[in-house]
């Protein structure tokens, strides 16, 4: 039985009329059905309404998307948005105590773009809200261009942090990687651990070391990155959704065990 990959979704508008719906792109949902070799459920952005146990309970992974909205900064303590900035509050309801619940049960978590830093945010950390502004930093936002290609290319370098979680899994100090996002991490939320950085310094990618209650229970990394992108082409991305599949695959088993071992006593 193929293990349940629950995807975030967001709150987008679609239609003549607008109507509010609840969506991923399907990027996510091939990476989950090929590589990691899962069920892909989506998890609409209900917010308040969220039945985070029940999800829990059923889901033996978490992929939390990228999107083009904002996390809301009031979660972080941070300044109102600039006007114009897309928000999605629902969102933040569902991923934020979801995250929290996920890395304390040891439920295998993939975060990206939007969900890395909803990451840092969720184990209390802090964001800036528009790299472009920020002196000494590149301009991480995505490029304004039709190609697809050219505008999921491979657009800077970071360097991988020499014996963790990225180091050992790419074999490499440095490595090429997409760049679409305005956000990123400011405050490292203490429970985190750096595993990459640009150039100028912002952090790239994250696995969870704990709380400070404890160490984490299970596997949880982050990449600010899009690997969903060129799983096809790129041999880092994809080991990064093949290794995700054999935790999750790991934890399935784990919990397994117990019920095993009562059926043969």
């Amino acid at each position: 039985m193929k293990p349940l990959i629950g995807i975030s979704c967001c709150t987008k508008q679609f239609g003549v009329f607008g109507m509010p719906n609840h969506a991923a792109s399907d990027t996510y949902v091939q990476a989950t059905d090929l590589v990691v070799g899962g069920v892909p459920v989506l998890l609409p952005a209900n917010g308040p309404t969220a039945d985070i146990e029940t999800l829990l309970d059923r889901l033996d992974g978490i992929i939390l998307t990228g999107s083009r909205s904002n996390v809301h900064p009031t979660l972080y303590d941070g300044p109102p948005h600039a006007e114009g900035t897309h928000e999605d509050p629902n969102r933040d309801g569902i991923t934020l105590p979801l995250i929290r619940a996920a890395v304390g049960r040891g439920v295998p978590v993939l975060a990206i773009c939007r969900g890395f830093q909803e990451l840092n945010v969720a184990m209390g950390g802090s964001l800036h809200q528009r790299l472009q502004d920020l002196p000494d930093h590149l301009d991480h936002s995505t490029p304004m261009q039709p190609n697809q290609k050219v505008r999921q290319g491979k657009s800077h370098a970071i360097h991988i942090t020499p014996g963790g979680w990225l180091h050992k899994l790419s074999g490499c100090r440095e490595i090429a990687v997409n760049s679409l996002h305005n956000q990123g991490i400011d405050r490292l939320a203490p429970g985190l651990e750096v595993e990459g950085t640009a150039a100028d310094g912002l952090i790239e990618a994250v696995r969870v070391r704990g709380f400070p209650s404890g160490p984490a229970r299970g596997f949880a990394v982050g990449v600010q990155w899009h690997p969903e992108y060129d799983w096809r082409t790129d041999s880092l991305s994809r080991r990064i959704f093949t290794q995700f599949g054999e935790q999750v695959r790991a934890y399935v088993a784990n919990l397994r065990q117990p019920m095993v071992l009562a059926a043969a006593g």
